[in-house]
């Protein structure tokens, strides 16, 4: 996946806290220059970077938009954790007021040339997508982060520091798998689905399910 340096794309980032922070510094490689900042939390008071205005909500947002007016513009959802459902209803928030979501790939990963990314989905440094892997729209693989040979991750996933999927794992949409965590070959965990952090995963974990431990075992089961 190309990444150029030579561009200057005008990006907005939603999401103002630490995540904000880990993408701009690998942003002017990939050609963007961050414009603004927005969050919905109206506590937050400073911008995560320095120069760069902060804006609040939806209302904060169509301000800003009216007085950028009709230049291209791009963007980028800067929510970790396991908020995938937010990070894909900002998603389609922006694209329909005309931003383009940006596929965003740090320089230090490596993503397999028969790896597929979804759109807004983010690849953070030192991170590892291997061959024939597929990852849906609003993804995160973050730091030191890897997806084995032909993985189907769902939409809004966030597979998180340290986390490693082995070949042919399947992750349902919004799933989270935390720092450290590390899943067999094969199993599938299930829509909204979250591994703790370390837990080592040995069968399929259902929707919903909150597990953890070595082996990993169900703690509880949230709605989906």
């Amino acid at each position: 996946m190309a990444i150029t340096s030579d561009a200057d794309l005008p990006l907005v980032i939603w999401g103002a806290a630490g995540h904000a922070k880990v993408l701009a510094e690998f942003l002017p490689v990939a050609g963007y220059r961050v414009v603004a900042v927005f969050d919905n939390d109206g506590a937050v008071r400073r911008s995560p970077l320095e120069g760069v205005p902060l804006h609040i909500g939806e209302s904060g947002f169509e301000q800003w938009l009216e007085r950028w007016g009709r230049r291209p513009l791009w963007g980028a959802v800067a929510i970790g954790g396991d908020h995938g459902g937010a990070r894909l209803e900002i998603q389609s928030y922006l694209a329909t007021r005309g931003v383009v979501i940006a596929r965003l790939v740090h320089p230090r990963a490596y993503v397999a040339a028969s790896a597929s990314v979804g759109t807004g989905t983010q690849i953070l440094v030192n991170a590892t997508v291997c061959a024939e892997a597929e990852l849906g729209a609003g993804c995160i693989v973050n730091t030191a982060a890897s997806v084995d040979h032909e993985c189907r991750i769902g939409d809004g996933v966030h597979v998180a520091p340290g986390a490693h999927l082995a070949g042919c794992v399947e992750v349902g949409r919004c799933a989270f798998v935390g720092t450290g965590a590390a899943v067999l070959p094969r199993l599938r965990i299930g829509a909204g689905a979250v591994v703790g952090a370390g837990a080592v995963v040995t069968k399929d974990v259902p929707d919903g399910a909150v597990v953890c431990g070595n082996p990993a075992r169900v703690l509880r089961v949230r709605e989906v």
